[in-house]
């Protein structure tokens, strides 16, 4: 079995739909361009959740995962939000974690200040992890198609500026969806207006952090380090993340799940994913 076909398993959203415009091995094709892209990483993340004006569970575990390895590799991390995920990202980094909130604003400062941010960290590579992303009409929408716009910092700037990005997702309106736009509204559980901010990479996986944890297989196999969390590590990276406050993306609820899967799910996939390394060791 592969990494991709662990990550897109019960697929909830019709994502997997997307999986025959991408490589077969993306995630391996993304831990690749990792590795090729030495220097700094900024990793933004972060979805506002409208029904209960708190961030989401899904995105800031994967990005936690992703910065810890990625320090491991010896790599200089810098973590990125807004003002709503920015508190949880610190919570779950702890006071040494580098961490910048974009602010939210109109266009011509969002714009600015990638300028500035990029020209301050310097960056080898960018990732977004479930980071809404700007439709065609210049907005931010959430699965409902809602309108979260006055509460999304225009994190895009960063990514339409910059050369080398990866991007992770699972519903068509996040950042690096842009890459397959023309084929995302052909899946009728999919957004009719998808983001159109593309990245260089894309990663797709049932849960965002799915795709995260998938890129760390690959990059464990690579590396011949044990990069990829543990499932139980995991548990109490997301037990930590509710009970801060952060809530399930699909029902806004504060509960101990990601996307509507449970905890012993999430460690499920942690755990084949696990087997993968170690089959291939």
């Amino acid at each position: 079995m592969s990494i991709e076909e662990i990550i897109l398993a019960q697929d909830k959203r019709g994502i997997a739909a997307l999986r025959p415009y991408l490589s077969p091995h993306y995630c391996e094709e993304a831990a690749r361009f990792i590795l090729a892209h030495d220097g700094p990483v900024l990793i933004a993340t972060g979805f506002y959740i409208l029904q209960a004006d708190r961030p989401e569970t899904d995105g800031p575990l994967g990005a936690r995962a992703l910065g810890q390895a990625l320090q491991r590799l010896g790599r200089h991390v810098i973590y990125l939000s807004d003002r709503y995920t920015t508190p949880l990202m610190r919570h779950l980094s702890g006071p040494e974690a580098e961490i910048v909130s974009f602010p939210i604003a109109d266009a011509e400062a969002s714009r600015q200040y990638a300028r500035e941010l990029l020209a301050t960290y310097q960056p080898a590579l960018l990732i977004a992890i479930e980071r809404c992303g700007l439709t065609a009409a210049d907005t931010y929408l959430n699965m409902r198609g809602r309108d979260i716009s006055a509460t999304t910092a225009r994190v895009d700037e960063l990514f339409i500026q910059h050369p080398h990005s990866i991007g992770i997702g699972d519903g068509g309106n996040e950042i690096g969806m842009g890459n397959l736009a023309d084929q995302i509204p052909a899946v009728p559980s999919l957004p009719d207006q998808p983001a159109l901010t593309r990245t260089t990479q894309l990663v797709i996986a049932s849960v965002a952090n799915w795709g995260a944890y998938g890129i760390l297989t690959a990059l464990s196999r690579l590396s011949g380090l044990p990069l990829l969390p543990t499932p139980d590590a995991e548990s109490d990276a997301l037990r930590k993340a509710v009970d801060f406050g952060a809530v399930d993306g699909t029902t806004s609820e504060a509960v101990y799940t990601v996307d509507g899967f449970s905890m012993v799910e999430n460690a499920s996939t942690l755990a084949r994913l696990h087997d993968l390394i170690s089959d291939s060791a």
